[in-house]
C-alpha cells in the first residue's frame, strides 16, 4: 500500500506548481494527507460521496474525485476551489495517485513473488504465470546473494542496499527473515562469478563505510531459469553457515569455494562424533595446549614444510620435529605423512563443525 508520506510528498509537489490546496482521505473520510490544516471537516461529505455513483462531485468550495485501484475505490482526493482550472488540477492529481497505487502494488506483488520463489512456496506453473504477469524475464541469468549484518532488523543496511541498486531495475532486494537481506542479481551474458565477487565486496565496503555496519555476504551459483533461483538461495544460505564455521576471517563467501567444508557441513552429528573418537581415541582437542595447536596450524599453512614452519615459529627445526613426534605418539598420526595430515586436517574441521552445531542448539 502507498504510504501516507509518499501521498503527502506528491500533493505537496502538485500544490507548489498549481497553488491549489489538495487533501487525500480514505473511504471513511479520514484525512491521510493534505496541504492545508488537517481535521475531520470532510468526513460526512466523503462518506456521502463514496456512496454515490459519481466519480467527481462539487461540494461547497471543494471538488471531490474518486481514486481507484483496479476498479476498487481506494482513496478520495479533494481539491479546494470550484473553477475549471481547479477541476483539471484535481483530475490530474487523482490520475497521478492512481498510477502511484498501481506502481507500488506491482512492487509489493513482485516482492511477495520473490520471497515465495526463494522459499519454494510456488508451484512450477504459478512461477511462470506470475512471472509473465509481473513482467519478469524467466530465462535471465541470476545469482542470489545473502547479506547478513550484526544487528537484526537493520533498516539502515536495507535502505543503503536499496539505494545502491536503485538504478538496477532487474535486480530484486528483499528479506525473508529478520537477520539477512537478499539480493537477486541479474547478470549479463558476459558477466560471471568475478562480477558477483566484485558486487559482494562493494556491498561489504559500502555498508562498512557509509552505514557503519559490519556485514558478511554469501552467494550461490549462477542459474539460468527463474525456477532455479531458490536453488541459488539455498546454496548461498549454506555458504553463509559454512563460512562462519571454517572461514571466520572472510566476509565474502562463495558456494563454489567451500571445498571440503561443504561436505562436512552435511554430515550427521553422530557420524562426526564416531569419527573423532576413532581418530583421537576418546581424547579432545581441548586437551592439546596452545603451543601444539599453533604448531599444527602453522604446519598446515606451510604445506607440511618443516623448514619454513620452524622459521616462521622462530624455533629450531629439531624442536619442531620433537613436537611432531610428540603429537604422533599421542594421536598415532604423523603430520609429515600426507595421508595422516589429511586425516588430521579433516578431524580439525569436523571438531569445528561439531562445536558450531552444539553452540547453536543443533
Amino acid at each position: 500500500m502507498l504510504s501516507n508520506q509518499i501521498l503527502q510528498n506528491t500533493i505537496d509537489g502538485i500544490k507548489s506548481i498549481s497553488r491549489v490546496d489538495i487533501y487525500v482521505t480514505d473511504t471513511d473520510g479520514k484525512i491521510v494527507a493534505g496541504t492545508g490544516p488537517l481535521g475531520e471537516q470532510f468526513s460526512a461529505a466523503v462518506v456521502s460521496f463514496v456512496a454515490s455513483p459519481a466519480d467527481t462531485q462539487s461540494v461547497q468550495e471543494y471538488q471531490f474525485f474518486k481514486v481507484y485501484d483496479e476498479n476498487q475505490l481506494e482513496l478520495v482526493l479533494i481539491a479546494q476551489g470550484t473553477s475549471d482550472d481547479v477541476f483539471v488540477v484535481g483530475k490530474m492529481a487523482a490520475f497521478q495517485i492512481q498510477n502511484l497505487l498501481t506502481a507500488y502494488k506491482e512492487r509489493f506483488d513482485k516482492d511477495n513473488f520473490i520471497k515465495n520463489l526463494l522459499l519454494d512456496n510456488l508451484l512450477l506453473v504459478d512461477i511462470y504465470n506470475r512471472s509473465k504477469k509481473l513482467h519478469i524475464d524467466v530465462d535471465a541469468r541470476r545469482c542470489v546473494c545473502i547479506i547478513e549484518t550484526k544487528n537484526e532488523k537493520d533498516s539502515i543496511a536495507l535502505e543503503a542496499i536499496r539505494t545502491l541498486f536503485a538504478g538496477q531495475k532487474k535486480d530484486f532486494i528483499t528479506a525473508v527473515d529478520e537477520k539477512s537481506i537478499i539480493l537477486v542479481k541479474e547478470l549479463e551474458e558476459k558477466q560471471d562469478y568475478q562480477e558477483i565477487e566484485k558486487v559482494s565486496k562493494m556491498i561489504v565496503d559500502m555498508l562498512n563505510t557509509d552505514a557503519m555496519v559490519e556485514a558478511n555476504v554469501a552467494y550461490g551459483t549462477i542459474v539460468h531459469e527463474i525456477k532455479e533461483v531458490s536453488r541459488s538461495y539455498k546454496e548461498a544460505r549454506m555458504a553463509l553457515d559454512v563460512g562462519k564455521i571454517f572461514f571466520g576471517g572472510k566476509n565474502v563467501i562463495a558456494y563454489n569455494n567451500l571445498g571440503i567444508g561443504r561436505l562436512i557441513y552435511q554430515l550427521p552429528l553422530p557420524l562426526c562424533k564416531m569419527f573423532i573418537e576413532e581418530i583421537f581415541s576418546g581424547k579432545s582437542l581441548d586437551e592439546f595446549d596452545e603451543e601444539t595447536i599453533t604448531t599444527i596450524n602453522k604446519f598446515f599453512e606451510n604445506s607440511l614444510n618443516v623448514s619454513e614452519t620452524s622459521r616462521q615459529l622462530y624455533i629450531h627445526r629439531n624442536t619442531l620435529v620433537y613436537r611432531l613426534d610428540k603429537l604422533q605418539k599421542t594421536t598415532g598420526l604423523d603430520l609429515r605423512v600426507f595421508e595422516d595430515a589429511i586425516t588430521f586436517k579433516i578431524a580439525l574441521m569436523v571438531v569445528k563443525y561439531m562445536k558450531y552445531m552444539e553452540n547453536n542448539g543443533f
